[in-house]
């Protein structure tokens, strides 16, 4: 195991992908001989370990360089369960260590033309730019905060390119008007409803149009899922583009799982060519969930937070990734998943707080059961200010059975049912009113939530069961379909 980063190294050191010349590999020998031992070295070339308290992001399975995925436990990483959740031990050792602010800056995805090169020359190279005198007089100056600027100015061009230009600011959106129908609902103040649409499993479309026209009357937006589990259906954007030639507003969920920078931009574009004006931006589940045989489990290209980066900047500032200028603007409303249960609430709450600045307008929440535990994470959420600037929509699944229950409780990354539910559903059972019984649980929920500050609607995931939907609507909030 290595000396600062808490878990079992198991993955190998990158291979450059390039001739490197004699003297560069000699250094990247010395610095995986010395943050082996140390850290767990992989030879990204991309070193983030002093904004991640000296723990290596790279230990985690899934690649991610912004933060823990929904499924964060203290206990272990969902992926490997040999192995611990090494984002959790990052934030876990920062607060103690008072550095937690550092986590909140936007980190960009690998630049994979360093991998396997050593991240020591750019030091040296920046070092070499700012001065050496000038790095001394900073370091011993005395001064307040003289070290810290000194060291911010030769780290930070280094895990910041030009390319990227990451910060830790909230940076509110540059258009006025309401992009999407779901927008000017939240914006007016309206307790909206948002539900959840199973894509087909097969080329046949008629069950999904029928579920879009049933739904459409009871919600200000629908959504569709993209691959959850990692089991492939029916594309999210092809599901959103039924959704709007039937006069519905979607939400397309996109996972970064699937995606790689180019696929991502150049398919927002194509979202927004399409009158798909609500995007929700997902790590997505690990390839670790699917059916055989499987696709790569240890890394991704790139992460929710640096997905909402890039659209927002290509929304709000007219740029690619790459640089080039986007003449005509995309229009689009970003969400992002939150999961007020997955780990220290404290944690998350530092976790959404970051997708706000990158770019989040509405969070929808992972699956809660528990309305009156909402309030620890809400408290977390005001105490970092961005009540205001994000809608948050709560996440809400009827509970069909008792074995659907002790599912989502047992296997759902993120996912806690209280004991007191089960015990309901298990009694239900015994009955034969599990259905009945899940339903009252679920208005129940909704009469709970809708009297929380800072929740501005909920979102309905029937998994499969979209028929209740319309009962949920009526009877938990009083709205009639709208005609």
């Amino acid at each position: 195991m290595p000396g600062f980063t808490p878990g079992r190294r198991y993955q190998p050191p990158f291979m450059p992908f390039k001739r490197v010349p004699f003297k560069q590999r000699v250094l990247a020998k010395i610095e995986l001989a010395v943050k082996g031992p140390l850290f767990g070295c992989r030879m990204c070339g991309n070193c983030l370990l002093q904004e991640t308290a000296f723990i290596c992001p790279m230990e985690c399975p899934k690649g991610l360089r912004n933060g823990p995925c929904g499924g964060s436990t203290p206990e272990k990483c969902y992926v490997d369960e040999s192995r611990p959740c090494i984002w959790y031990k990052i934030y876990d050792r920062s607060f103690k260590l008072g550095r937690e602010a550092l986590l909140l800056e936007v980190l960009p995805p690998m630049d994979w033309n360093k991998a396997g090169m050593d991240a020591w020359s750019d030091v040296f190279i920046q070092a070499k730019n700012v001065g050496v005198k000038n790095i001394i007089s900073g370091l011993t100056s005395g001064e307040a905060g003289s070290v810290t600027k000194t060291l911010d100015s030769v780290f930070r061009p280094v895990r910041q390119p030009d390319w990227w230009q990451g910060d830790a600011l909230y940076h509110a959106p540059k258009y006025t008007e309401p992009a999407s129908e779901l927008e000017r609902r939240l914006k007016a103040g309206e307790f909206v409803v948002a539900a959840e649409i199973s894509p087909p499993m097969s080329a046949n479309t008629e069950k999904l149009k029928q579920n879009i026209e049933m739904l459409k009357p009871y919600t200000a937006a629908l959504n569709f899922t993209d691959s959850p589990s990692a089991t492939p259906r029916m594309s999210s954007w092809a599901c959103s583009k039924i959704a709007v030639d039937l006069g519905a507003d979607p939400i397309m969920q996109i996972a970064a799982r699937d995606r790689t920078r180019i696929g991502l931009q150049g398919e927002v574009m194509g979202a927004e060519a399409l009158g798909i004006h609500n995007i929700l931006c997902l790590t997505g589940d690990s390839m670790a969930l699917a059916p055989s045989p499987r696709g790569r489990m240890d890394i991704v290209d790139l992460d929710g937070i640096q997905m909402l980066w890039i659209l927002r900047r290509m929304r709000d500032e007219g740029k690619y990734l790459d640089g080039r200028e986007i003449k005509t603007l995309p229009k689009y409303f970003l969400g992002a998943a939150a999961s007020p249960f997955a780990s220290n609430m404290k944690f998350q709450a530092l976790r959404e707080q970051k997708k706000v600045n990158a770019g989040a307008q509405f969070f929808q929440t992972n699956v809660v059961f528990d309305a009156d535990a909402l309030d620890e994470w809400l408290n977390e959420i005001a105490k970092r200010d961005i009540l205001d600037k994000v809608y948050i929509m709560i996440g809400i699944s009827p509970l069909k059975s008792y074995r659907a229950a002790m599912y989502m409780n047992d296997k759902i990354p993120g996912v806690f049912v209280p004991e007191t539910v089960l015990k309901r559903m298990e009694n239900a059972k015994a009955k034969g009113n599990e259905q009945e019984e899940g339903v009252q649980i679920t208005l129940e929920l909704i009469e709970k939530i809708k009297t929380k500050q800072g929740v501005s609607g909920i979102h309905i995931m029937a998994v499969g069961w979209e028929d209740i939907v319309p009962r949920i609507v009526r009877e938990g909030l009083g709205v009639n379909p709208v005609k």
